[in-house]
């Protein structure tokens, strides 16, 4: 199986620790986004929509979308609950975390530390601020009383959220106001087979 990636990304790494979590053998292929590497005709072979993460099972077929790849190797396992209510509140904040988090605190990240905070695109940048804050406002509440974001213990949404809060600093996020959120990504840390970013 060969994963098409790039560490630093939130969407990639998210995957690799899954797999990392669950001991998945597979061949990581790095992927440099900033030099067009998925706009050539191969890689838009595998997926026309340009991006990254890119799964190429042993048997060929190919999946794409983080989250949809997330769902691909978790079932069957603990990250994903049984309990039907408390799955949906999995995905709920799995869409969460791709409609009104990672819009906001990764492409500011993206900005900051890959383009270099440019002046072209400091504008996006600052107007950026105020939405991630509210979605990481939304997690601290959330994990007032609970060790993980279901409660009970890790799931699907701790590792889709996890990627891109634990480097939330680096697109100008203070992760100080949040302690919630700091003692989370603790917790997670120290879980079995964790795999840092870098």
């Amino acid at each position: 199986m060969k994963v098409y990636g790039d560490m630093q990304s939130g969407n990639c790494y998210k995957v690799k620790l899954l797999l990392s979590f669950l001991q998945i053998e597979h061949e990581w292929l790095h992927v440099n986004i900033v030099n067009a590497e998925t706009q050539t005709p191969e890689f838009l072979e595998m997926n026309p929509n340009g991006k990254i993460p890119v799964v190429v099972l042993d048997d060929g077929r190919i999946l794409t979308e983080s989250n949809a790849i997330l769902g691909y190797f978790a079932e069957n396992t603990g990250f994903i609950p049984s309990h039907r209510y408390a799955k949906a509140k999995m995905y709920e904040w799995m869409f969460f975390e791709q409609y009104s988090h990672e819009p906001c605190i990764a492409v500011a990240r993206f900005i900051n530390k890959y383009l270099g905070l440019p002046e072209a695109r400091l504008e996006e940048y600052q107007r950026l601020q105020p939405k991630g804050h509210k979605a990481l406002a939304i997690m601290e509440h959330a994990l007032i009383h609970n060790h993980y974001l279901l409660g009970y213990g890790p799931s699907l949404a701790d590792i889709a959220l996890y990627a891109y809060t634990h480097v939330a600093d680096e697109g100008g996020f203070d992760l100080n106001c949040y302690p919630n959120i700091q003692a989370w990504c603790k917790r997670i840390e120290k879980m079995p087979n964790y795999l840092s970013m870098s």
